[in-house]
């Protein structure tokens, strides 16, 4: 009985002075740290600053780095940049990683998650007074599309997104593609009925009647997808934001509408 007295005893010593060496050794690392501002915080943007250095020194001709973050994977940094395309780079900026990073637990697509997310648009900042709006049913859906009308994944688009119902189109006229673009916008927006006549310029690209006004709408429409680097037509834009570029099928708008109220 004795004997395992004395062994509880010696064991219980041993644990609490390991414990309170564990204790007193952080307590030092912190006043270190603190000492020293070399906290995480510092770590990472030492880190930070040290692949900024030197993947600009090294390769010259990269875009613009607008962001650097810990990435997922331990030792991993994210580089975006100025294009909003993602790269990887380890601590140091030695070596730069092009593709895709894929959690294998969850089976995610983490970059193309990324890009996503930075691809959104707020929907409430879209300049609305510069839409053709289209109210279809009740319109309680929303949705934004810039399109050219001389696109012609836009007219095959156009064909899916006439079976949705009760939505309403924000239609952003948005001329990229040449001269011919920008005149026939014109005549859509200066038409005494522009729904009408983009229908009829899309349906069997029927000419339509000249017509004259302002088209400073249409400007800053051109002016906002360049801000928001809308690079082709046509582009979907969501209530919650989310971005798809070119032409989907009924169904996979119904579904971005679904995924958008929730």
């Amino acid at each position: 009985m004795y004997a395992c007295d004395a062994l509880f005893y010696f064991l219980h010593n041993a644990f609490m002075n390991r414990l309170l060496k564990n204790i007193f050794l952080a307590i030092q690392v912190c006043i270190l740290l603190m000492a020293t501002g070399l906290g995480p915080n510092t770590w990472a943007q030492g880190h930070e600053a040290t692949i900024r250095k030197n993947l600009s020194e090294r390769i010259p001709q990269i875009p613009r780095i607008e962001e650097i973050t810990r990435s997922p994977m331990a030792g991993l940094y994210e580089i975006r940049l100025s294009t909003n395309e993602i790269y990887y780079s380890d601590a140091e900026g030695n070596f730069l990683i092009q593709g895709s990073l894929i959690d294998t637990k969850s089976k995610r697509n983490l970059t193309e998650e990324r890009e996503a997310k930075l691809s959104t648009i707020d929907f409430a900042s879209l300049p609305f007074k510069d839409a053709i709006t289209i109210v279809r049913g009740n319109g309680k859906r929303k949705l934004a599309v810039f399109e050219d009308p001389n696109c012609g994944y836009c007219k095959r688009f156009e064909r899916d997104l006439a079976k949705v119902d009760n939505v309403t189109i924000y239609l952003f006229l948005y001329p990229i593609l040449g001269d011919d673009s920008v005149a026939k916008s014109r005549n859509v927006w200066c038409s005494k009925d522009p729904i009408g006549a983009w229908t009829q310029i899309m349906g069997k690209d029927q000419p339509i009647a000249n017509a004259n006004c302002s088209t400073a709408a249409i400007e800053r429409n051109v002016e906002f997808g360049r801000k928001f680097k809308i690079t082709g037509t046509p582009t979907l834009i969501a209530q919650d934001g989310s971005r798809v570029p070119g032409a989907i099928n009924t169904m996979q708008i119904e579904k971005m509408l679904l995924d958008a109220s929730k």
